[in-house]
């Protein structure tokens, strides 16, 4: 997971100040002093760490903070607002030309997962936009490169311009663009070669393929995993190139995030994506304040609620909506509520954008392999149509078939027949507005989820004025 070990070392040093009536400057270089461990343990950049100490020192020091009601509460907020500062405040999106097509042009070494970006990065635009891209292979070194790309295209049902004789990446490009002005493509996405370090060879040929296609993106895709170094690669592309954004693959697979927290501060140049998966629609765009959200343990609303959006059927989930306020949700519905829920990510992600639940010890220990949901899946599979729909009908000697039928312990089987209910009957309320005891719920008494029920309060209610203003105005 991401940052898991960069933010367990922050939120455990900011822990220590909330509740605090005062705080002393002892306090705040105890807490800066951990914070700073933390972070160069994660790769960052030496200098970026030591600008953030003393950004943050200044602040927590400051008069505002000491004579407030809730100083520790102050601290983390300026250390959230300072980690969004050094990623870049505000996220950034694509150059988009005047006139079709946009091109984008994919750079980096060889290794960091640049020809399945391009896939990743073409398959978004479809789903966002309704964009028709062509792709343009411009790596005839690789072995496989431009079959790999090809395959990618077949997946994704968008043509693939490749010539496998030609040796001039430039003109390859050049042919290509020719074919997306002809074809009327509104995208044009070109994978290049990479090499295992940056060398002069490359870097010439990048430069002639850039001079043809006069792209409207040059987007550098590093592997988080490198940590530092991938600033140095950054930093040695963009002096070259003049590199407009970065894309960071293999998130997923960085438990320190360095690179992401360096990347930055040291080039400039905006993250754009974040790469935290193989599937070809495993591709988030970059939000600097959410990022900083999720170090803290304050979870990733927003993120989430798009990711639903983006993956839920509109009227299943409203037919669902009404079966939860009239408590008639069965296992049918259970069942297809976690397929739907699988097409979001894993689980253990999607939990910790929930506020609260990063910092929840049950959280921390809990099991979330995917056989896990096989076997809950393989329990109602040997329930009757008539148990899945009432589920009230499970007495013993059914729940010992279904067991037998299912290959689970019976603990098993009761267990998820128990947690389905106490499920069911939670959201039923919550659908019917009564919230009444949501603050008992597993980590949300932690100072970090408190203070994010809080933000998002503030932002529900600033909405909820504007939907007045909208409202008054119509009528």
């Amino acid at each position: 997971m991401a940052f898991e070990n960069l933010s367990e070392r922050i939120q455990k040093a900011l822990k220590n100040l909330t509740g605090k009536g005062k705080i002393s400057a002892e306090d705040i270089n105890t807490a800066s002093r951990e914070i700073r461990l933390a972070l160069l343990e994660a790769d960052v950049n030496f200098k970026v760490v030591k600008d953030f100490i003393k950004k943050i020192k200044e602040e927590a020091l400051g008069k505002e903070v000491q004579e407030s009601l809730n100083p520790g509460q102050q601290v983390i907020k300026i250390v959230n607002d300072e980690l969004t500062k050094m990623m870049g405040t505000s996220s950034t999106t694509l150059t988009k030309s005047k006139h079709i097509p946009t091109i984008i042009m994919m750079v980096g070494l060889q290794g960091t997962g640049k020809t399945t970006t391009v896939g990743k990065l073409a398959n978004q635009l479809i789903k966002q936009e309704k964009a028709r891209p062509l792709l343009i292979a411009g790596d005839i070194y690789r072995p496989a490169a431009i079959e790999q790309l090809q395959q990618i295209g077949t997946e994704l049902q968008v043509p693939v311009y490749s010539e496998q004789d030609q040796k001039n990446v430039a003109q390859i490009v050049e042919n290509g663009l020719k074919q997306a002005d002809q074809n009327k493509n509104d995208y044009v996405i070109i994978d290049t070669a990479g090499r295992l370090e940056i060398d002069e060879p490359l870097m010439a040929e990048l430069e002639q393929v850039k001079a043809v296609a006069k792209p409207d993106n040059i987007l550098l895709v590093v592997d988080a995993m490198t940590g530092q170094a991938a600033t140095d690669v950054a930093q040695g592309f963009d002096s070259r190139l003049d590199i407009t954004g970065i894309i960071l693959t293999k998130l997923d697979g960085d438990t320190r995030g360095g690179a992401a927290l360096s990347i930055r501060a040291v080039t400039g140049k905006p993250i754009i994506y974040t790469g935290q998966g193989e599937k070809l629609s495993d591709l988030e765009q970059f939000y600097p304040d959410r990022m900083a959200s999720r170090i803290l343990g304050m979870g990733d609303m927003l993120t989430l609620i798009e990711k639903a959006q983006q993956d839920y059927d509109a009227k299943k989930a409203e037919a669902v909506a009404t079966k939860m306020k009239e408590n008639t949700f069965d296992f049918n519905d259970f069942i297809d509520q976690l397929e739907q829920v699988e097409k979001m990510g894993p689980l253990d992600q999607i939990m910790k954008m929930i506020p609260g639940m990063a910092d929840n010890p049950q959280l921390k220990n809990a099991n979330f392999d995917k056989k896990q949901i096989t076997y809950v899946k393989a329990i109602v599979s040997s329930m009757t149509e008539q148990e899945r729909e009432d589920p009230e009908l499970l007495n013993p000697s059914r729940r010992r078939r279904i067991a037998a039928g299912s290959g689970r312990p019976i603990v098993e089987v009761n267990r998820m027949i128990k947690q389905f209910k106490q499920a069911r009957d939670m959201m039923s309320k919550i659908t019917k507005g009564n919230l009444k005891g949501m603050d008992q719920l597993p980590g949300m008494d932690s100072p970090m989820a408190k203070m994010a029920m809080r933000h998002m309060g503030k932002k529900f209610k600033k909405n909820k004025k504007k939907r007045m203003k909208v409202k008054r105005f119509r009528s």
